[in-house]
């Protein structure tokens, strides 16, 4: 269930650096020009109340020119940025007042949601690096910012916007309309040419259906040929994908979207991939041996001009394949094949370079790191791919491949080596040699490269440390980085954050290290006098124990802690970051384990602070950790309170991909679906539940909570429920997000804060 954007939000709290001694990562806080000297308490109000943040948004959505000079982003005041390393001065490319109609473009909460979830971009670089193409769900704009002119593209009303595309050779602009792929010359020169032509609402021409954009990370579903002759497309038919009805209750009479959303057990999207030329006519479809009704294709592309290359996942996740496909003849063959006895996990990125060599990301010895593979330019399916070598290796896992410059024979990419809290950028040669760290300042970095590498665009943060945005320019071997920060964090006026304290933990195995962070009010308070809430997230997936700024939830933890509250967040096993082993844990496997590390944790905690409360406890989460606090408080009598935000309460209700990849088929483990399941437990739930979610969630859909809420109804358990009409899964905007840490707060002043009775029992090991 990666929840993409809330959870980045719920779930980056990080541990401070373990090595740093708490009284010296104070000292360091206070000194660092954030903090303002004069103190006013935090308030709901002020966290969630204001869009931009209490310390300002930097720069998101940075996009390179495809001639790697220029990296540009839509600044807070709407204006299109640009910064040309290495000059780290930005200056304004296209103002606001050119753009604002097309900024402003009215979007339903859920394309809102949409945009900002799966990081759609509201422009594309046009393949000369002169011109724009604006897209905002409404007509498509052509912009040259050298003479600030703009030229609409096709008739109005017609061109969406979704997905379009240059061809390499920049004669056409491609595009998605009313589920089919058309193409036009961009200066209008001849109306839009139709590529496909279905309309009977269930066949997806080149459109990414629900599932695969949040399961798979698939962005886009065409892709032109490097000589602009042809076009690759995957077609989804949906007609046999059960519907599920996301209803809008606002208008005096409600309507219904009804959302194609397969879940566990249920027939998939049947997917087949075509090719059609740029001057249209009849699709070639390539016959790739797979179970069109039940497996997957995450990712395709052109390796050249003749050569398709397509990337098959079976679903029960455990085998991954790689075939080559001739455009020309159709002959197909598999020249990679991958299996793992559990499941892969979402690494199903290819990077080809050059002309005879690709780049894979695999956790097969244990961890996750980067192989390259060889194959016969001259003759593509004449034979298997090679493996040339493992590029690098160690007890870390690599996050993601950045760039690669064949010339030089430089690989750019993020891992955690050497402190799994940690995100650097790193470089190597291809061959395993000269690997060196790139980045410099201690934290979690995100960069954004040009293709082919080179100057890079560094936003990094660290726990304590706010956001800020450089333009680098990496040294020759390992002679380091220049970076200048172009964008800093606002200073936080009138607070001072509380530094949390680093914790290493042992899981219920009684071996394995489990990282996590502690926040104390301040003062030194009397015995057992501070109650304690858990926040952890809990799934697989996800790794939010990491050095990285929190923004709002660190702020809101701070407010808690303010109230008198300490906060306790703790990684499980069955997260990421951590290695094959430890996240595949969850096989099978959706509660006990990662429960009993969340007790063993809670127990050492106890025992090292005694100031904390052992029968004054709560539990909150959002999503798989909205889920996990029904869990919590149905597993244990030790939780007077518990929030539970947007949870999946019978895993039968949520997706097919996801589900399945970590529990298999119900039909196969029927058993573990409903051991694993929090409604078959409602009547077990102890202590008082609040239970919220938006009405408009198409990802953990509000049934969960219907069915959930019937069981405590039968069992006679009262509940506390806050609907926020509209909302999708994070819940977004200043009003709502208000209201909702408001019912938050006010929950556990109401059911911790008071002495507690006798009979609750404090958590066992």
């Amino acid at each position: 269930m990666p929840c993409k954007t809330f959870c980045r939000l719920v779930s980056t709290f990080a541990s401070y650096l373990s090595r740093l001694p708490i009284a010296l990562a104070a000292a360091a806080l206070l000194a660092h020009p954030l903090h303002a000297q004069a103190d006013h308490p935090w308030t709901i109000q002020e966290i969630y109340g204001h869009p931009g943040g209490l310390t300002g948004n930097p720069p998101e959505g940075i996009s390179w020119s495809p001639d790697g000079k220029l990296a540009t982003w839509i600044d807070d005041e709407g204006n299109l940025d640009a910064i040309q390393p290495p000059d780290a001065k930005p200056k304004t490319l296209i103002p606001y007042s050119k753009i604002s109609v097309l900024l402003n473009a009215a979007l339903p909460e859920r394309d809102r949601d949409h945009r900002a979830r799966y990081d759609q971009p509201d422009y594309i670089w046009a393949p000369d690096s002169d011109h724009i193409l604006f897209d905002t769900n409404g007509a498509l704009w052509l912009y040259n910012p050298k003479n600030g002119t703009g030229v609409q593209i096709g008739n109005s009303g017609m061109s969406s916007g979704d997905d379009p595309k240059f061809s390499p050779n920049g004669q056409f602009v491609s595009y998605l309309h009313d589920d089919n792929l058309y193409v036009q010359r961009p200066d209008g020169s001849a109306p839009p040419l139709a590529l496909t032509n279905t309309h009977d609402g269930t066949l997806l021409n080149g459109v990414v259906d629900w599932v695969y954009l949040e399961e798979l990370d698939v962005r886009s579903n065409y892709f032109w040929s490097p000589d602009s002759k042809q076009i690759a497309y995957l077609q989804m038919n949906e007609a046999s994908v059960p519907q599920y009805p996301l209803v809008d209750w606002i208008p005096v009479h409600a309507s219904v979207d009804e959302q194609r959303y397969p879940q566990p057990g249920d027939p998939n999207p049947g997917v087949r991939l075509g090719l059609v030329g740029a001057g249209g006519g009849n699709t070639r479809w390539l016959k790739i041996p797979m179970d069109v009704g039940n497996d997957y294709i995450p990712r395709f592309g052109w390796v050249n001009p003749r050569i398709v290359w397509i990337e098959t996942l079976s679903r029960n996740h455990q085998h991954l394949d790689l075939w080559f496909a001739d455009a020309h003849t159709g002959d197909v063959r598999r020249v990679l094949e991958q299996s793992d006895p559990k499941y892969f996990t979402m690494t199903y990125d290819v990077k080809f370079f050059g002309d005879r060599q690709f780049l894979i990301l695999s956790w097969r010895d244990g961890y996750t790191h980067i192989y390259r593979y060889s194959f016969d330019a001259n003759n593509p399916l004449a034979s298997l791919a090679q493996l040339t070598n493992q590029v690098e290796s160690g007890s870390y896992d690599v996050s993601s491949i950045k760039a690669v410059d064949e010339n030089a024979q430089t690989l750019w990419y993020l891992s955690n080596q050497d402190n799994p809290r940690q995100q650097q950028v790193w470089a190597i040669q291809l061959d395993g040699s000269s690997k060196h760290q790139v980045s410099q300042d201690t934290g979690v970095h995100d960069p954004d490269f040009p293709d082919h590498g080179g100057p890079f665009i560094d936003t990094y943060s660290s726990l304590l440390v706010p956001p800020t945005v450089a333009a680098c320019i990496p040294g020759n071997g390992s002679s380091g980085i220049d970076c200048t920060p172009f964008w800093r964090s606002k200073p936080l006026q009138g607070h001072t954050i509380i530094a949390p304290q680093p914790l290493e933990l042992t899981a219920a195995d009684k071996t394995t290290t489990l990282y996590g962070t502690l926040l104390l009010p301040p003062g030194t308070p009397d015995p057992h006098s501070v109650p304690l809430i858990v926040n952890p997230y809990g799934g697989p997936g996800v790794n939010s124990m990491t050095d990285r700024w929190g923004g709002k939830r660190l702020f809101f933890d701070q407010l808690l802690a303010q109230h008198g509250f300490a906060v306790l967040h703790v990684d499980n096993r069955g997260m990421a970051g951590r290695g094959r082993d430890f996240e595949q844990i969850a096989w099978h496997n959706f509660g006990p384990p990662q429960f009993a590390d969340q007790m063993a944790s809670i127990d050492r905690v106890l025992r090292d602070f005694p100031q904390l409360d052992p029968h004054r406890l709560g539990w909150w989460g959002w999503s798989w950790g909205g889920s996990f606090t029904l869990f919590a408080l149905s597993h244990s009598n030790s939780f007077l309170a518990g929030v539970s935000g947007a949870p999946v309460t019978d895993w039968r209700n949520y997706d097919s991909i996801y589900t399945e990849r970590y529990l298999g088929l119900p039909s196969d483990d029927a058993q573990n679906y409903h051991d694993d399941s929090d409604v078959n437990s409602a009547a077990d739930l102890k202590g008082h539940i609040l239970i919220l979610h938006g009405t408009g969630d198409d990802n953990v859909h509000i049934a969960n909570d219907v069915q959930y809420i019937q069981k405590l109804i039968e069992a006679g358990i009262p509940y506390d429920y806050n609907i926020y009409p509209r909302k999708t899964h994070g819940v977004s905007g200043a009003d709502d997000q208000t209201e909702l840490y408001n019912k938050v707060l006010q929950h556990f002043e109401t059911y911790l804060k008071a002495p507690t009775p006798p009979a609750a029992e404090a958590p066992k090991p």
